[in-house]
């Protein structure tokens, strides 16, 4: 729907970024948060922490008023100040504002961008590669999907990376020997073996299914896509990495912060996919049993399973998934 005219205050125009812009409504209310922070600086009022930034309403102001050129050198002190008392990754989030102001300049409703000069913070590395053994069984009790279970499941049975798993194709499954044909960093054929976590999910995940991404997206396509990246049989498109990363930081920040009130998960941040692939090779190299069969800290990726050459799924003769 075409929107004539700006809008004529700071909160209309966040409004329509919202719905104009293309944001998933699973961001949505996280862009709205960082946007109402933003709004409470803009109008010269401390920004809200903790619970109060959700439902803050500053006061309002006319979307023009970003366009003052005093305001960088205003905003420049409370924006240190909350970076002092934030979390990094708070702090960052936060700054997806600019993803807006961006997107109000080429409609035309301004021309400054008021955060100019404010950086991001480094965030604390993660010295933790691997998730606990508790976390993983945090991590498999929470109630997602089946495209999630299974494109968890897949990398930490594999220790494939998750962009890799992404890349996988229906075709390019090989049930009988319970592995996957992908295409690995730098561009090398590898192959992805399969643990039967991974191969009890997979049937209902592919279903009908012949050919295509083996992880799809909710919605079909837009017009234009590249047909390699598209389901030919269902319209939809393959799951990128930055929606599947999404995806899981959103649905584990409460096992990642098993401590905190459910009331605070807008503030908390959970899990990143990376950890996935490492988890079972930790465990291997500590002589747990989360690995069975395996010797050592090797890559299961790298070696073929045990009882990985017996007869496992297949596709009947219709073309279907059987177990």
């Amino acid at each position: 729907m075409t929107q004539s005219g700006p809008p004529a205050s700071y909160t209309a125009a966040v409004e329509r970024y919202l719905t104009g812009a293309g944001i998933a409504k699973s961001s949505a209310r996280i862009h709205r948060i960082s946007l109402t922070t933003w709004r409470g600086m803009l109008a010269g009022e401390p920004a809200p922490t903790g619970p109060a930034r959700r439902g803050a309403k500053p006061p309002a102001f006319p979307v023009a008023t970003i366009d003052d050129p005093v305001l960088p050198e205003v905003l420049a002190e409370p924006a240190a100040a909350r970076a002092d008392e934030m979390a990094a990754d708070i702090v960052n989030r936060e700054l997806s504002a600019r993803k807006a102001i961006g997107w109000w300049q080429r409609h035309g409703w301004i021309e400054c961008d008021p955060t100019i000069g404010i950086e991001r913070r480094p965030a604390p590395p993660d010295r933790t590669k691997a998730l606990a053994g508790n976390q993983i069984a945090a991590l498999w009790r929470l109630d997602v999907a089946l495209r999630e279970k299974t494109q968890w499941k897949m990398p930490y049975e594999s220790a494939a990376r998750a962009d890799e798993v992404l890349c996988l194709n229906v075709e390019d499954l090989y049930p009988q020997v319970k592995r996957g044909r992908v295409t690995a960093k730098g561009g090398a054929t590898e192959w992805v073996h399969s643990r039967s976590g991974t191969i009890q999910l997979l049937p209902r995940l592919i279903a009908r299914r012949t050919r295509g991404p083996l992880f799809l997206t909710d919605l079909r396509a837009p017009a234009g896509t590249a047909t390699p990246g598209v389901c030919e049989e269902t319209g939809r498109a393959r799951l990128s990495y930055r929606r599947a990363a999404e995806i899981f930081e959103e649905n584990t920040r409460l096992p990642a912060n098993p401590l905190a009130s459910p009331d605070d998960i807008e503030d908390l941040d959970g899990w990143t996919l990376h950890p996935l692939r490492h988890s079972p090779l930790t465990y291997d190299a500590k002589g747990a049993t989360s690995n069975p069969g395996a010797s050592g800290p090797i890559p299961p990726r790298l070696r073929p399973l045990p009882g990985a050459l017996r007869r496992a799924p297949a596709l009947s003769d219709s073309g279907e998934w059987t177990c």
